[in-house]
């Protein structure tokens, strides 16, 4: 029953830290949320805006995940050639 009292385990963070966490954290969705809009993938898109991950699921959809179809489609178009 004492730790039900004790409830706030963390410190307080500081407002500067705070607003830095957020303009993280909206940074990096809105850049994967147009993204994933402008190539109309549109269950990325609903993963993406419901999921909070402090950006670290946006970061990999940028750099991993919405990278893999630019790769096949130039393999694609080489071997037309």
């Amino acid at each position: 029953m004492n730790w039900i009292s004790n409830y706030n385990m963390f410190p307080e963070l500081h407002p500067v830290l705070i607003v830095l966490i957020i303009t993280w954290i909206v940074l990096w969705k809105g850049l994967a949320l147009w993204k994933s809009a402008r190539k109309n993938q549109e269950v990325w898109f609903i993963v993406l805006l419901v999921i909070n991950t402090l950006g670290l699921l946006e970061i990999l959809y940028l750099f991993v995940f919405s990278e893999m179809g630019r790769k096949d489609r130039k393999i694609k178009t080489r071997k037309k050639r």
